[in-house]
């Protein structure tokens, strides 16, 4: 097992297609978001200097009424905003059940809502407040994010990812890693909900991103922020640019499976993204 340093900030989003079931309209999976909660509370237990950052997708809940209204499209000068209320209600609504489940169960989650602040030119976050995020974290809590809503300078409004917002909160906080947890084990080469002989990419690193990235698709079930191929430009990007050493893609199916990343750096499990 690799060892972990004595403080080591981590940034985990639990995905939309693993809390929620991304084929029913707002159907959320309180017993895999509860589980999920008690491995990252073990891992801390295990540490002792684990901080996180967390984040969840909007799977069922936000990306279904999204994709209904074009919110990510932009409303124009005079339009129907209706929409993105509608949008926004609904990312908040999966929000407050993960906050809830977690809070239950001692995970000390503290909701920060980016619509509330985030900036976007062109579909791009160009700014969101810290401040908050940032006081979380020293006083021992754990800053939960989401995929959101947001106001736009050029398109009136769009969606922003989690991805966009760990992206963007990468370059404030620089964690050393970010586990992102998806109901598959990893990235593979096709989909492996539909093709059975798809192929499990165990590491990705910017000059292969190149070779295999027209053979990743969109995800399983609605997703109006790209699906998979723009979350994994999104963090090899992120690694291209140093501003984290590694980022973890594992299926949240397999019971321990985060515990297991988040105490060994090392973990072969999943997909791997690093620089070299």
């Amino acid at each position: 097992m690799g060892s972990l340093p004595l403080v080591e900030l981590v940034f985990i989003k639990l995905g939309g297609s693993i809390i929620t079931d991304k084929l029913h309209v707002t159907r959320p999976r309180p017993k895999v978001i509860e589980r999920l909660g008690a491995e990252m509370q073990a891992a801390q237990r295990t540490s002792g200097g684990l901080h996180i950052l967390l984040g969840h997708g909007s799977g069922s809940f936000g990306h279904v009424v999204g994709q209904k209204y074009h919110v990510h499209e932009g409303i124009a000068d005079g339009g129907n905003w209706q929409g993105y209320a509608e949008t926004g209600a609904a990312a908040a609504r999966l929000n407050r059940i993960v906050t809830d489940i977690l809070l239950a169960n001692g995970v000390p989650v503290l909701s920060v809502q980016p619509s509330a602040s985030a900036r976007c030119r062109n579909g791009k976050l160009i700014h969101m407040e810290v401040h908050p995020i940032r006081e979380a974290l020293r006083h021992g809590l754990v800053p939960l994010v989401h995929g959101d809503v947001a106001f736009d300078e050029a398109q009136g409004c769009t969606i922003i990812s989690t991805e966009a917002v760990f992206a963007y909160l990468a370059h404030q906080f620089t964690p050393a890693r970010i586990v992102m947890v998806g109901e598959v084990e990893g990235v593979y080469d096709r989909d492996p909900t539909v093709y059975a002989e798809a192929r499990r990419v165990p590491r990705i690193t910017p000059v292969t991103f190149v070779e295999i990235e027209a053979q990743l698709g969109g995800s399983h079930g609605v997703d109006v922020t790209g699906g998979m191929l723009s979350k994994i430009r999104e963090m090899v990007t992120l690694v291209a640019q140093g501003v984290t050493q590694r980022v973890h893609l594992i299926s949240g199916q397999r019971e321990g499976a985060l515990t297991r990343v988040l105490l060994d750096p090392q973990a072969t499990e999943g997909t791997v993204i690093e620089a070299e």
